[in-house]
């Protein structure tokens, strides 16, 4: 949580103490150790990936005529926000343009960590994008970052699994299908369930898909209305405690991020998982055999005849408030979010486009299949993004901490973690 403005006024103040106290005695550090090899070279601080963005800043660099370089920040991205908000709050110059995860995107717009984008590029930019990513991209109205690339999961499944089980997956299932046709055929259904963001998202996508939502009214601030203590929230509980307490959990589910439910879903018990768009070529070189198996539906319901809505990620690319080459990151940034830059970083990468015109790039149709394309784009229109709020860490680590290990949530849980989540927020606890 960060220095920004709300209605009770407290949030700058607490914030500014916990930005001060991070940063103060690494300022010179950081400030020393950020710059680029030249004075007049952007710097892009990314996540890490494959070299799509580094591929995408070589090609801008090219076009525009001045250097893109990039910086990687930490595998986690709860690691990246803490780096880039301790630079930010030093008001490091040395951060031109930076890629942020969708929860954090209002935690920094709302902090002035960012530059505000001129309205005919935010026009373009809203123009071209998925309307889930211009939502995910935007705080207090204003589109705030530009959107990059747009994640989303789908139901993988082992195809042979599928049939010994007789599931039909051409059919929208729910979890409950899925948990036991695992469960009854000696397979494992692989989920994000470690005490992380992950979790968070597989826990919103479950409250979204049974009709409710974490939080509304988060305009309020810390007085956002919390909803998890609800019938969506009760939904939500009811397939993680089913799942946890049937033989189709995995022995690392308490612990499992995406690459640990790769490794289950590759095993010999592999059946089911839900996550992201990489899995297609996640197996091409090291299990072949899993890959000719492969199978691709819709995320599953959490209520029987409810559309599910699948989880939304991504990245957006956003301009740095304290950057000593304002005018040039704007042109860098609508330069390296393009649909062709989208398109060669998808190919490099498997993050897919955030825009319709993307997905048209000649060799995403080289690498996956039509329907699976088409897969994705209908989940994204479907997706549920996580709350947009400037407090979202907060509500985040609070869900996590009542939710988690998945073994102990009950029907205690949504109310547990409602009020702790309340509590977070109103300074009553800390996390």
């Amino acid at each position: 949580m960060w220095q920004g403005h709300t209605s009770g006024g407290s949030m700058a103040k607490r914030s500014g103490i916990l930005a001060t106290a991070a940063t103060l005695g690494l300022v010179a550090t950081l400030l020393s150790a950020c710059g680029s090899d030249s004075d007049d070279a952007l710097v892009w601080y990314i996540n890490p990936d494959s070299g799509g963005q580094a591929a995408v800043a070589k090609a801008c660099s090219k076009e525009l005529g001045f250097e893109i370089t990039t910086q990687v920040l930490p595998q986690a991205a709860g690691e990246q926000r803490i780096q880039l908000a301790r630079r930010l709050a030093a008001e490091d110059p040395s951060i031109d343009l930076m890629s942020i995860d969708p929860p954090y995107t209002a935690e920094f717009a709302n902090a002035g960590y960012l530059a505000p984008l001129p309205d005919d590029l935010q026009q373009r930019l809203r123009d071209q994008a998925f309307t889930g990513a211009a939502a995910a991209a935007t705080w207090d109205d204003q589109l705030v970052v530009a959107p990059f690339w747009s994640n989303t999961q789908v139901l993988w499944y082992r195809k042979s699994f599928a049939e010994k089980a007789g599931l039909d997956l051409t059919q929208p299932v729910t979890w409950d299908q899925i948990i036991q046709a695992a469960a009854d055929n000696g397979g494992k259904v692989a989920v994000q369930s470690n005490k992380y963001e992950g979790y968070a998202v597989w826990i919103n996508a479950l409250i979204a898909g049974a009709g409710g939502a974490i939080a509304t009214d988060t305009e309020k601030g810390a007085d956002a209305t919390i909803e998890v203590d609800s019938a969506a929230g009760d939904d939500a509980a009811g397939v993680i405690s089913e799942l946890a307490s049937s033989s189709a959990a995995p022995a690392d589910m308490s612990v499992a991020q995406e690459g640990q439910a790769g490794a289950t879903f590759g095993g010999d018990t592999g059946a089911f998982m839900v996550n992201w768009t990489y899995i297609w070529t996640n197996y091409d070189a090291t299990q072949p055999d899993v890959k000719k198996d492969l199978g691709f539906a819709r995320y599953p319901q959490t209520v029987a005849g409810e559309e599910s809505r699948p989880p939304y990620g991504g990245i957006g690319i956003g301009v740095s408030a304290y950057s000593d080459h304002e005018d040039q990151a704007m042109h860098a940034l609508e330069c390296l979010t393009s649909p062709e830059n989208q398109g060669i970083n998808a190919e490099m990468t498997g993050n897919m486009p955030s825009s319709p015109a993307g997905y048209d790039y000649p060799a995403l149709k080289d690498i996956y299949p039509q329907e699976l394309l088409d897969l994705f784009q209908e989940s994204l229109d479907a997706a549920a993004p996580r709350t947009v709020s400037p407090y979202w860490s907060d509500i985040s680590g609070a869900l996590q901490s009542r939710f988690h290990p998945p073994s102990s949530v009950d029907e205690d849980t949504p109310a547990d973690a409602q009020k702790f989540i309340e509590d977070v927020l109103h300074q009553r606890s800390l996390l």
